[in-house]
């Protein structure tokens, strides 16, 4: 018996925005961002499209895979940067929007790594109470977090949202194991400021604005390390070698930084799950989108272990094992 996922659903704003279409806002080329980044084409939200929506949407598509419907749901946890307020949680906007008006709902904030923070929050309310069901989502609109003038941030950034139902089952699938990190003493290094303060004596100087602000190049030299630690971490927890592995599902950061971790990994360019191309990276909605695509395309069957892997701003980074 197992915590499983019963289901995965992904969407994207319809509006897709090329490289060429940023060469015509910043200084910047197509060729010069696809060498960096790998990135190509990312989704754009227009109106309509509000971090919540993105998640709703997402969540629906879930459901439906998992013949769930929202009224069974327990609980939903949302995790974002990026929801279009402060308070209500983008949780309790989808719980609205879905109408799942028997669950409690809430945000995370672990940046890039929420979703698998939130994947393993909600394994440990399935063990304590089996009967529940949960939705987790990973969504950002981060085209309304993101400088449009500074063109080292904004040829990165996509938005969009993933979702997948847990819930108890019979038989040997499920979540394994998960290895979660923090690291606040690099907080500089990939950060976002709130809105100026109301109060004078804690207003912040130096504040830039409600956009990401980042140092490339050091996030860089954290992330492949900090990931390829966290995999042989949780592959010693659960006794699992990384032969075993089916897929790699990392967090879409850039081209990079995942042909370097497949590198430091020794294996098959073929076992990682790489759509950044398509995406750009859309932070904590990176890998459940990803996964959702390579759900809906066969890339998985059932039995095989899945490794998710993510890294981003606080530092936090972490990976989970799955038994699909």
């Amino acid at each position: 018996m197992g915590i499983a996922i019963l289901g995965t659903g992904a969407y994207l704003p319809e509006r897709v925005v090329t490289n060429q279409d940023l060469e015509k806002i910043v200084d910047t080329t197509d060729e010069w961002i696809r060498t960096r980044t790998g990135i190509s084409t990312r989704h754009i939200g227009g109106q309509g499209d509000e971090t919540y929506l993105l998640a709703a949407r997402a969540a629906a598509n879930a459901l439906q895979m998992a013949e769930v419907s929202a009224g069974e749901i327990d609980l939903i946890i949302v995790a974002t940067i990026s929801s279009h307020m402060l308070m209500p949680s983008c949780a309790c906007f989808v719980q609205k929007e879905l109408g799942a008006n028997r669950a409690f709902a809430f945000d995370i904030n672990a940046a890039c790594s929420g979703f698998v923070y939130a994947l393993d929050l909600a394994d440990k309310y399935i063990q304590a109470d089996p009967s529940k069901k949960i939705l987790v989502i990973g969504a950002e609109a981060l085209s309304s977090r993101t400088n449009w003038e500074d063109r080292n941030t904004c040829i990165l950034f996509g938005d969009g949202a993933g979702a997948v139902i847990l819930g108890y089952v019979e038989g040997s699938r499920g979540i394994m194991g998960s290895k979660l990190f923090s690291d606040g003493k690099l907080w500089s290094l990939l950060h976002m400021h709130t809105a100026p303060s109301c109060n004078p004596e804690l207003l912040q100087s130096g504040n830039p604005g409600v956009h990401i602000v980042m140092e490339g190049r050091e996030v860089f030299k954290y992330a492949v390390k900090a990931m390829e630690e966290a995999i042989l971490a949780l592959l010693e927890q659960e006794q699992v070698v990384l032969d075993a592995i089916k897929l790699i599902i990392p967090h879409q950061a850039n081209i990079r930084i995942l042909n370097n971790l497949v590198e430091r990994l020794g294996i098959s360019a073929e076992k990682v799950f790489i759509n950044v191309q398509k995406y750009g990276n859309t932070s904590a909605a990176s890998i459940p989108i990803a996964l959702d695509e390579a759900n809906r395309d066969s890339r998985v069957e059932a039995g095989d272990i899945v490794l998710l892997c993510s890294f981003g701003g606080g530092f936090t980074w972490g990976a989970t094992l799955i038994r699909w």
